[in-house]
């Protein structure tokens, strides 16, 4: 029997995960030349992960890479099994059999946590929660944000953190003609939040924001950003960062952070956004509930490029009753796979995985934010990608194993053995079509379902 990639030994591949380093492995794969089977698994009725409900509403654009991957969905030698859950309905062990190899992209589907007294208390959350709400996630469909109060207080300066704000500042008008949940936005519209602090550890030359993102904040239609002048003041340190080639970014974004705090503020809005720097969240004060913020003011120590924060015991209180953390992303163990708990993500080598020793599973594959962790833009996944695969194609060169996996139709069997109703890539294209004809009514392009049992039965 021949090497697997031929013709007479197609080389079968299971990719777990639907977002962009999912089809971009498979884009890969199907380049590479060799003759190959790729299966894809999305626990979800629908494909493509973040960017359909990680991605903001408003920002329409970062969503045209479904075209690409639908476009990529349409190859014959891809198929799509929604609706079914990996380490629950399907184990790794039976991909293994299945599958001369399998990838993992499943992304990093949890926050971390600040690790603080009160974190958990109600009217504390985190960004994904929120994000996955107010765009139609079904596993964050039901939750509840108490929208009542005046201040709202999130902690991170990235880009989910500027999502964040920015949705809670917008008005109806700004909302109304983008894929936003319908329930979310019928909320935000009777919201009374009127103060909006996006509270960060460092300083404003260590913010992480796009220029594109935070330039928006100055454009909004009832909202104005506010920042203290002094908080701007570097350490040498800071000015050396912002000095470098590499840091043209970071520039920017603290030039836009300087316009902002030589601007005032419109009596005409009635909202404010606050960027403040340096202060660390040491504690969330409640009985019952949110009610402030405790926060230390911190200093910058270090060089260049390495700077820390660290607390200076000097303490301020912050009153609030919603709170959302946005400090980052990981990773969740599946079972069958080894996991570092420590940095969120599957230990691997150029993407193929290892156990906590280093030694090598073989077949096991990894991309994605599981791979490396949550860092870059929808792109960089698939570079990322493309290297997995490499690994996966010279691992087959080094292989004298020519074993043959089953035909197409073992997987199908085995789903119908256990009474999964998979979701396949003609009927996500039914699920696609009503809800785009759904958000024409609206001027919207899409009026997502919210519940997977809505899906299914469009599909019915």
């Amino acid at each position: 029997m021949s090497r697997p990639g031929t013709e007479q030994n197609p080389l079968r591949v299971a990719i777990v995960g639907s977002g962009p380093s999912g089809f971009y492995a498979t884009e890969a794969l199907i380049k590479s030349g060799l003759t190959t089977r790729v299966d894809m698994f999305e626990r979800l009725p629908v494909p493509y992960g973040l960017v359909r409900s990680g991605v903001a509403p408003d920002h329409p654009k970062l969503k045209q890479a479904m075209q690409v991957y639908a476009k990529i969905a349409e190859s014959p030698e891809f198929r799509f099994f929604g609706n079914v859950s990996i380490g629950k309905d399907l184990q790794i062990s039976e991909l293994r059999e299945l599958y001369h190899a399998v990838i993992l992209t499943c992304g990093a589907e949890s926050d971390r946590r600040l690790g603080i007294p009160g974190e958990d208390l109600k009217g504390s959350h985190t960004a994904t929660e929120f994000v996955g709400w107010y765009n139609g996630h079904p596993d964050y469909r039901d939750r509840e944000f108490d929208l009542s109060h005046d201040t709202a207080v999130i902690f991170g300066q990235g880009n989910v953190a500027a999502d964040v704000s920015r949705i809670l500042a917008k008005t109806r008008d700004e909302l109304k003609h983008t894929d936003i949940a319908e329930h979310a936005l019928d909320a935000l519209d009777k919201s009374n939040i009127k103060h909006i602090y996006v509270v960060g550890r460092r300083g404003p030359a260590q913010a992480k924001f796009t220029s594109k993102e935070l330039k928006e904040f100055g454009e909004l239609a009832d909202c104005d950003p506010v920042i203290n002048p002094e908080e701007l003041i570097l350490n040498a340190q800071s000015e050396a960062e912002l000095e470098e080639k590499s840091s043209a970014g970071n520039r920017k974004v603290y030039d836009l952070f300087k316009g902002f705090s030589e601007q005032s503020a419109s009596d005409d809005k009635k909202r404010r956004v606050y960027f403040t720097f340096l202060k660390g969240p040491v504690e969330i004060l409640g009985k019952d509930r949110v009610e402030a913020v405790k926060l230390e003011k911190n200093v910058l120590s270090g060089d260049a490029f390495g700077q820390g924060a660290r607390g200076t015991g000097e303490f301020t209180e912050l009153k609030t009753g919603l709170v959302f953390r946005s400090i980052g992303y990981k990773g969740v163990p599946i079972e069958g796979v080894p996991f570092d708990d420590k940095r969120g993500i599957i230990p691997n080598t150029d993407g193929r995985v290892t156990d906590i020793n280093g030694t090598i599973e073989p077949g096991l594959y990894t991309a994605g934010w599981i791979k490396r962790g949550p860092s870059g833009i929808i792109g960089t996944n698939r570079a990322d990608s493309v290297a997995t695969i490499k690994s996966l194609t010279d691992d087959l060169e080094s292989n004298t194993d020519s074993a043959q996996k089953p035909d197409d139709e073992a997987l199908v069997k085995l789903l119908q053995n256990k009474g999964i109703n998979y979701v396949s890539f003609a009927d996500w294209k039914k699920i696609d079509t009503d809800e785009i004809s759904r958000g024409e009514p609206k001027g919207k392009p899409r009026e997502k379902y919210t519940y997977v049992q809505e899906m299914l039965d469009i599909i019915k």
